[in-house]
């Protein structure tokens, strides 16, 4: 069989994940031009559980969704205009955090084990740094705000205490799923 193809159980995987993505998108708390909502643990537990290659096609095809206007953006927003708006760049940017994670994930995990702590510095770096270097930078830029004091903590530093839990949540459902099916298991 050919290792560039996907099987049907490569397949259910990325469509469960594209699903959960949609999903945790439907509840938010408006607090400003971005919402908090659960996208981004999903988009975390994506790199982990999933690793680059599907993560990055589950994404994908959330994105794909989205912008031909299926409802799944936070809130139930759908429509190209939302996907390229302003936070179109948090969007945009999960196609990278998913690589990141996936491989910070495999390079660190040891026959099928890594630690806590390994898993939760991949969500901080894929999930977190590598978001809001690309979303808050989109955000600034689409919506003319002032590269102020009051924009970077009322439009980033809002939002790191949650998604800083979302990290440490994430890799423990990430290594309690790698116990209870070992197929998904990071593999060097």
């Amino acid at each position: 069989m050919d290792k560039s193809r996907l099987s049907v159980r490569d397949m259910t995987w990325i469509a469960l994940f594209t699903a959960l993505l949609a999903v945790s998108g439907q509840f938010q708390i408006p607090i400003g031009p971005a919402p908090i909502t659960m996208q981004p643990l999903v988009v975390m537990l994506a790199g982990s559980l999933l690793g680059a290659k599907r993560g990055v096609i589950s994404i994908a095809v959330f994105i794909g969704l989205a912008a031909a206007g299926a409802p799944i953006l936070a809130g139930g927003a759908g429509g190209l205009a939302k996907v390229v708006g302003p936070t179109g760049g948090y969007i945009f940017s999960w196609l990278l955090a998913v690589c990141v994670i996936g491989w910070l994930v495999r390079k660190m995990s040891h026959q099928g084990q890594i630690s806590l702590w390994k898993i939760i510095l991949a969500h901080i770096i894929g999930g977190i740094l590598v978001v809001y270097l690309i979303g808050f930078p989109w955000l600034v830029t689409y919506l003319h705000l002032p590269l102020n004091m009051g924009t970077v903590s009322g439009s980033l530093l809002i939002f790191l205490p949650g998604d800083v839990a979302k990290a440490i949540v994430g890799a423990i459902v990430a290594q309690a799923v790698y116990r209870a099916i070992p197929a998904l298991r990071p593999m060097k």
